[in-house]
């Protein structure tokens, strides 16, 4: 496989230093990307650069996913209109442990001789006194060099502190380290960090007298169709971590994608190939109805971030609210599920005692938790065949409601018509 190509028709590939393509061509290739350290977990917004090693990987070449332990501790400047906190060593050390377990999931770090490597730059830089590093490194790059970059010049104007401003000079260094001493000549990452990347392959040249061989490929910065921001929804950041994004939730991310989106995502985002994706496109184009090219992508992805069995068990929550569940599909599911499926939606409290005690449908319906405004019309509702008590239909307008109603023993799902769901929530 041409891993260029592959970026191509995928519509991942920004730009590209000359010779790069020759020199993938010619030979298995050591490329590193960064990673930012400062959260316990990546987030969505990082897969495209995964995907990127992933790619790299499948195409005979060996990744090497960086993690700034140090560079984390300086903050980098792209993208930005205000600096980073600086983290402790304790914490950095924590989140380069949760990111590392989380792309083991995607990179292959037991296949010979293009087996993944991760690295931490803290473990170079922290040895480093400042005047060792600015006499062997900072000698070699100009101010003017350093502030003609744009993660440098769209600062400027609102200020940018010197420990920022050593960003790329540091990220540059951590090319020229791997260069020397791991045979890295090829550093990827995304758009915005196209001057941090061309840094290295400056300093490199130069502190070889023009003989060191590096270069530099990015990939597109992903955007919804919107205008806004990938990576999140209206509740925030889509992480991989299942404790602050739940599988459940990850699943609706992809499936809930627009038309538009989509057809995008599905060819950064999949491991598919060019053949089976034109004919999921060419399937999608005859029924956009189905969402064909959603559910494909949420689930080969939701399995890869997660697993098989949440991947299953997201598709019987998503049956709940949008398909055909019964009681016994929701008495499946946790309380972390059951909130999570419900967010959202109006929720009603009520004592335990007087479910314990029974309660007459109507009641609970108008009274203790007015899901609906008055009995009267409670009555019509059920006698209509119009309320369904935990997904069953419920037609008894002298029912009683006691505790044998209860899911996991706390919770009534009340659904009014087809879409109109309430979660009573008994305690």
């Amino acid at each position: 496989m041409n891993f260029v190509e592959e970026l191509k028709w995928r519509g991942m590939l920004h730009d590209i230093m000359p010779g790069t393509e020759d020199l993938l061509n010619k030979e298995s290739v050591k490329g590193y990307i960064g990673f930012d350290p400062t959260a316990d977990s990546l987030g969505i917004g990082n897969m495209v650069q995964v995907m990127t090693l992933l790619h790299f990987q499948r195409c005979g070449h060996k990744p090497i996913a960086l993690v700034g332990g140090a560079t984390g501790i300086v903050g980098d400047p792209s993208g930005r209109s205000t600096e980073r906190n600086m983290l402790t060593e304790d914490l950095l050390q924590h989140n380069l442990s949760c990111q590392k377990k989380q792309l083991e999931k995607f990179l292959d770090f037991n296949c010979g001789a293009n087996a993944a490597e991760i690295v931490n730059n803290y473990d170079w830089m922290k040895n480093f006194s400042f005047l060792d590093f600015i006499s062997d490194t900072g000698k070699h790059i100009t101010v003017n060099y350093m502030m003609s970059k744009d993660s440098v010049k769209n600062r400027l104007e609102n200020g940018m502190s010197f420990t920022e401003f050593c960003y790329q000079l540091i990220q540059g260094y951590d090319f020229y380290h791997l260069w020397k001493n791991n045979g890295v000549k090829l550093q990827l990452g995304g758009s915005d960090q196209w001057g941090n990347i061309v840094t290295g392959t400056e300093l490199i040249r130069r502190k070889t007298n023009g003989e060191g061989e590096a270069y530099a490929l990015t990939t597109q910065l992903i955007k919804k169709a919107d205008g806004t921001k990938f990576g999140k929804s209206e509740a925030g950041n889509i992480w991989l971590d299942a404790a602050k994004t739940s599988p459940y939730k990850f699943y609706q991310f992809w499936l809930n994608a627009a038309d538009e989106d989509v057809k995008n995502w599905i060819r950064v985002f999949s491991m598919k190939n060019k053949t089976e994706i034109e004919a999921l496109e060419s399937q999608q184009n005859e029924a956009p109805h189905l969402r064909i090219l959603q559910k494909a992508l949420a689930e080969e992805i939701t399995i890869r971030v997660h697993s098989a069995t949440d991947l299953e068990q997201a598709q019987k929550a998503s049956e709940i609210l949008f398909g055909k569940a019964t009681k016994e599909n929701l008495a499946q599911l946790n309380d972390a599920q059951i909130i999570d499926i419900f967010e959202g939606v109006p929720i009603f409290k009520i004592e335990k005692d007087k479910i314990s005690g029974g309660v007459n449908v109507l009641d609970l319906l108008a009274q203790e938790t007015q899901i609906i405004a008055s009995k009267g019309e409670a009555r019509k509702l059920v006698s209509a065949n119009g309320i369904a008590i935990n997904l069953d239909k419920y037609t008894d307008v002298n029912g009683i409601i006691n505790s044998d109603n209860l899911i996991n023993g706390k919770y009534i799902v009340v659904k009014k018509g087809k879409k109109d769901y309430s979660l009573v929530i008994v305690e």
